[in-house]
């Protein structure tokens, strides 16, 4: 099943994605993140942050359970679709590394990083008000309060370095594992909820130096 809405785009080198993820999905995420936070127990045990390099108090690992039953169908299909569009193979394989959720608040960030795996990506499940109010004001200027910024080789003559995206709940992106990205601070109150996810798929296609 192809994902009509993902767009492929090529702002730089390496080609990242754009799609939406399905309103049932996010209603399951933003619930078991509730669940989680709820319990004390529960938390302490998926506490994710010394895993990451995010500035955040708030970083929670998915278990594997809930990933297969609610995620990976999902991702399966994006991912086959991204890769399938950009390199013309179909990939018979996906092996889901891990998935994350990041709840960000005021004045807390992700600075540069990269991620493992060959796939990676990241969905929007809550947004600030404020961020769209922002965004009216700043139409021209470079938007970077609660936006997130690839980031690829050096300005120049008809090259762009950095891509920034705009984030709105149910936007997922996908891109190169290697593709560096960071995630801007902003300075009101609201929470920006995000889920990461790193992915293996078939060496063959993902090792483009192994027939050379």
């Amino acid at each position: 099943m192809k994902s009509n809405n993902l767009n492929v785009l090529s702002p730089f080198g390496p080609r990242i994605a754009k799609c939406k993820i399905p309103k049932k999905i996010i209603n399951f995420l933003n619930k078991e993140v509730e669940k989680i936070t709820r319990s004390k127990k529960l938390f302490k045990k998926l506490d994710y942050s010394e895993k990451l390099v995010g500035k955040v108090n708030q970083e929670i690992k998915l278990n594997q359970k809930f990933i297969n039953k609610y995620l990976k169908n999902f991702l399966f299909r994006i991912v086959s679709d991204y890769v399938e569009r950009v390199v013309k193979k179909k990939i018979k394989k996906i092996l889901i590394l891990n998935v994350w959720v990041v709840r960000q608040f005021k004045n807390e960030y992700n600075p540069i990083h990269y991620h493992d795996g060959h796939i990676s990506g990241v969905g929007y499940l809550k947004i600030p008000k404020f961020l769209n109010k922002e965004k009216r004001i700043h139409k021209k200027k470079l938007k970077t309060d609660g936006t997130i910024d690839f980031i690829y080789g050096s300005r120049n003559f008809l090259n762009k370095s950095i891509h920034n995206h705009y984030p709105k709940v149910s936007d997922i992106i996908l891109f190169p594992n290697y593709l560096m990205h960071t995630a801007y601070p902003f300075s009101s109150n609201g929470e920006r909820r995000s889920f990461s996810f790193n992915a293996k798929i078939d060496e063959t296609i993902a090792n483009v130096f192994k027939h050379e």
